[in-house]
């Protein structure tokens, strides 16, 4: 279960937001997440706590298929990513790392900044402010053993040795 605030940012944010261009030399994980949603939001790193999720609506994540957007939102305390739509090689790039991208249709007009939510990726429900219900689509199971390892790589690595 995640549990957290929600910052909505609706349609279209694309990589520069989430990570400007200018830290893309940025190798340390934490120091990317110092500068995520600095594009769009940069009072954002001083506002997020860890289990808060960012929503957005259509195409989130367009642009570039660096991975360095869901490294910072990962590492800014994000525990989730939930909008109406995303580009596909963010979604991906989101899984592998161990960050939940979810899909709910609706999600940037039902939920608000500041709002309350409580996620839960196994039943695929959204609570919002202990009062509305919404639904998406449950992460199945081998997405929940690459998010629970913390991304792909930690996935293998765990994994392998049952090779």
């Amino acid at each position: 279960m995640i549990r957290g605030k929600a910052w909505n940012y609706g349609d279209d944010v694309n990589t520069d937001f989430i990570l400007p261009g200018i830290y893309l030399e940025l190798t340390d994980p934490e120091e990317m997440g110092r500068h995520a949603m600095e594009g769009i939001d940069p009072g954002f790193v001083g506002k997020v706590q860890p289990g808060d999720v960012v929503v957005g609506g259509r195409n989130f994540g367009l642009g570039s298929s660096r991975e360095h957007a869901p490294i910072a939102l990962k590492h800014s305390g994000v525990s989730a990513v939930i909008a109406e739509g995303f580009a596909r090689i963010f979604y991906r790039n989101a899984t592998n790392l161990g960050l939940p991208a979810l899909e709910c249709p609706n999600v940037s007009k039902e939920i608000k900044t500041g709002d309350t939510v409580e996620v839960d990726l196994v039943e695929g429900t959204i609570i919002v402010n202990g009062t509305k219900t919404l639904s998406f689509v449950p992460v199945p199971e081998f997405m929940m053993r690459i998010l629970a390892a913390g991304g792909l790589r930690e996935h293998i690595k765990k994994n392998k040795a049952g090779w």
